[in-house]
């Protein structure tokens, strides 16, 4: 069991629940409520059970738990007020003989231990005291109702570290809604606890107690004990009347006596936390579950914005788009597009043997068509990235989770990175000189040949491009002749040079690495979207270790003896 719940409190220490969905909040208050007492008590307990029996008196404002805590002792050890929102410094009464088990951090190892009374928040004082029997040990712990937070917080972490609530209330609040909530939580889990009615006037005892043993019933705590402590006048020392404490006194003390009876108390307590863990972690595991569920989808919002951006890129990049305005114009240059449509029309087989002396000024030309396919690709790539940002955002912040994930970043996530633009022109840049290398490569055994030379790298390498970029001839309208018609000159060009098999090789090689280069461009502002997500550090495989250790908890106590 011991190693089984160390698993557990890993688990649930990684499973992060980052993203505001319905009902998160519970699901983070429980799993920080069982971290916690894992840590506080259950494993401690286990490794430890023949510790203390671990008292803690708790309750609400004004209810008299310090001066209950003096009078039981019948000193002074703890101030009564020292809990207001000044101070959060709980008190632990123990024996002398019983210091090794408290000095160290065996429970509740996040509060540091001080001797000194008012200490700094977070710290747990000790108080050896010979009025303690041997056995027992008594914290006084703050207010579940304070008007701090940090209190309240502390005081339910105090009462989940308990083997006894020794809760306290009053005539005037025995009603009271917050102390209810505590009382059915430990009836919940089946924890031992007695509940002292303090405070209250002789003549309301009988109607009051009858009352609150009614509200005990009700609520799953009918064995539990209850003390009334009647209204009364404190001495000097701010003790209350030893016949007023004399009863619970002496349970307490009976229970310090006697072994079987401290651990039957111990045994009650533990296994019905256990149980209860192994209920609550299931319910942890179905927060992680929608997690990963919302995680997921938030990713596939963004993904498939830029997977549409690259299709959207790779279609306008083979069908045409790309050869109007100025890339079409500069070809125009290059080529004398009208001759050449001429001669295609009357006889391919003339155009091959004649093609270079048709190319007019080529090397300044090509030059020009360069250009102009950079900055026709790069407004392509902005074009389409800004669009892809746009949805992205729009995806998320149709759910409150995107809505508040984008909340954390200062960047706008809405449009495209600032640096796209000088990125897009260095991969554009670069797939031109890769294309250069292409051409230069499949031509090293032809630079000799007449036609290779007349065309030269650059101008085979601009005719390569203008066939890529209107291979699917999708251009409609009055410029479908003339893209169309370019894309077949360029292949004539190239095929007078290559041959059409090498052509059309050249063409996929030269695609496929401009498809592949736009994709990296994309994925670098997906992945903006995508870090979002990845620094919540949301695991998928925490759920199921969550149903696993429940399981395995439930394993071993249904198999456990009797």
């Amino acid at each position: 069991m011991v190693t089984t719940l160390v698993k557990l409190r890993e688990a649930l220490e990684t499973a992060h629940l980052p993203l505001q969905i319905p009902d998160v909040e519970s699901a983070r208050h429980s799993r920080q409520e069982m971290v916690d007492q894992l840590e506080d008590y259950v494993l401690p307990r286990l490794i430890q059970i023949e510790a203390p029996l671990l008292t803690v008196v708790g309750g609400s404002t004004g209810a008299g738990k310090s001066t209950l805590v003096n009078s039981l002792i019948g000193e002074r050890v703890t101030e009564p007020g020292v809990l207001r929102p000044t101070t959060r410094s709980p008190v632990l009464v123990y024996n002398p003989a019983d210091a090794e088990w408290f000095a160290g951090q065996r429970i509740l190892p996040d509060l540091n231990r001080t001797d000194d009374a008012g200490a700094n928040p977070g710290s747990l004082q000790l108080v050896a005291s010979d009025a303690i029997p041997s056995g027992l040990a008594v914290l006084d712990a703050p207010d579940i109702d304070s008007v701090e937070e940090q209190n309240r917080t502390l005081a339910a972490q105090l009462l989940g570290a308990a083997d006894l609530w020794l809760f306290v209330t009053s005539a005037a609040r025995y009603a009271d809604q917050v102390p209810w909530e505590f009382l059915q939580s430990a009836a919940d889990r089946s924890a031992a606890v007695a509940i002292v009615l303090d405070r209250t006037q002789p003549e309301a005892i009988e109607e009051v107690s009858t009352h609150l043993a009614r509200m005990m019933s009700a609520r799953g705590l009918r064995d539990s004990p209850l003390f009334i402590v009647p209204e009364g006048e404190v001495d000097a020392a701010g003790l209350l009347p030893s016949s007023s404490v004399r009863e619970i006194r002496g349970w307490l003390s009976s229970l310090a006596g006697d072994a079987a009876a401290r651990q039957s108390i111990v045994r009650q307590t533990l296994d019905g936390v256990i149980r209860t863990l192994s209920t609550r972690t299931f319910a942890v595991a179905d927060a992680c579950h929608d997690q990963v569920e919302i995680s997921g989808r938030l990713r596939r919002d963004a993904e498939g914005s830029y997977e549409q951006a690259l299709n959207a890129i790779d279609h306008a990049c083979a069908d045409g788009t790309l050869m109007r305005g100025e890339v079409l114009a500069r070809w125009q240059e290059f080529v004398g597009t009208g001759e050449l449509i001429s001669s295609l029309e009357s006889k391919v087989s003339w155009i091959r043997d004649r093609v270079s002396n048709a190319v007019k000024g080529q090397p300044q030309q090509a030059t020009r068509l360069t250009v102009a396919v950079e900055s026709g690709l790069q407004t392509l790539v902005m074009e389409h990235a800004e669009a892809a940002a746009e949805r992205a955002d729009a995806a998320w912040r149709s759910i409150a989770a995107g809505r508040d994930l984008l909340a954390t970043t200062d960047e706008d996530l809405s449009r495209a990175s600032r640096d796209l633009r000088v990125r897009a022109e260095r991969s554009v840049r670069e797939w031109q000189e890769a294309v250069l290398d292409m051409v230069r490569d499949e031509g090293a055994d032809k630079r000799g040949s007449a036609r290779f030379l007349a065309l030269g790298v650059n101008g085979l390498a601009v005719a390569l491009m203008v066939t890529v970029f209107a291979s699917t001839g999708g251009v409609t309208g009055a410029e479908v002749g003339i893209a169309g018609g370019s894309a077949v000159i360029g292949q004539k060009l190239l095929e007078a040079v290559f041959g059409d098999q090498a052509v059309r090789r050249l063409a996929e090689r030269a695609r496929a690495d401009l498809n592949h280069r736009m994709m990296l461009l994309l994925d670098d502002e997906q992945r903006r979207y995508g870090a979002l997500l990845d620094a919540l550090g949301i695991s998928t495989e925490v759920e199921e270790e969550l149903r696993s250790g429940a399981r395995t908890i439930d394993d071993i106590r249904f198999s456990a003896p009797a």
